[in-house]
């Protein structure tokens, strides 16, 4: 089947180019600003966009939905000091820390200081059907703080915290410990725990994803990542199956 429904006109560059699997559409932007991707023999501009017959090529070479893998989901317990960047000259990404012969790229992001589930893929079309927040699928979390827990603070993380010119969503908390508790976000800002706790006169000492939807990290050790088994693969793609790809 053709990328493209000849019903529609035209889809935008970013996305042709991600849904035959090379990258992700923000690989595929920086791609495009970077004036490695032709359109019709012309170097191509972010925001263009292809209709049915069009050629598009990277640094010369066709690109089609003819070269698109079978999708890959695989999990990786991401440990303290890898980089969640597929831009190789960066030290310590995750790509070359995963050495996967194949174009993957990660499904958000696990700041370097943290460690924990992370899922890469080459399956463009899947990423923002997990992240947008309005699909209301959850991450897990452990952390712990460097001072004793109050009800107060596992009270106003619930509940909601300023941060980043919003206000946090409402999310699950539990402390399991003087120091440590669990948090379940459906939410993805920008080091979003560490923001919630420092906001609240805390500081992040340790902090693990542990689960992301269905998907556990189990016992896989730092380091380590394996292929998602086919149950959960298609359990994935069922619960991602009505979620959207366009923030509300």
């Amino acid at each position: 089947m053709s990328l493209l429904d000849q019903n529609d006109h035209s889809i935008s560059l970013n996305k042709y180019i991600s849904d035959t699997g090379h990258c992700s559409r923000r690989e595929a932007d920086k791609l495009i600003a970077a004036g490695r991707i032709q359109l019709n023999g012309v170097t191509a501009r972010l925001g263009n966009r292809v209709s049915p017959g069009d050629e598009v090529r990277l640094d010369g070479v066709l690109i089609t939905s003819q070269h698109k893998p079978p999708t890959l989901y695989i999990m990786l317990n991401k440990p303290v000091g890898i980089t969640c960047t597929t831009d190789q000259s960066i030290s310590g990404n995750i790509i070359d820390h995963i050495g996967y012969p194949e174009r993957i790229f990660p499904i958000g992001r696990l700041d370097k200081p943290s460690q924990g589930l992370i899922l890469l893929t080459n399956d463009g079309d899947i990423v923002n059907k997990i992240l947008r927040a309005g699909n209301q699928h959850e991450k897990e979390y452990i952390v712990s703080v460097n001072r004793p827990l109050t009800k107060d603070f596992l009270h106003r993380m619930a509940n909601g915290v300023p941060i980043l010119d919003t206000t946090t969503q409402p999310c699950t908390v539990e402390q399991l410990g003087k120091h440590t508790f669990r948090i379940i976000l459906t939410q993805g800002l920008n080091r979003q725990i560490r923001r919630m706790c420092s906001h609240l006169g805390y500081e992040v000492s340790s902090l693990q994803r542990t689960r992301i939807m269905h998907i556990r990290l189990g016992k896989l050790q730092p380091g380590q990542w394996r292929p998602l088994t086919t149950h959960e693969t298609n359990i994935l793609l069922e619960k991602v199956k009505h979620s959207s790809k366009i923030a509300p």
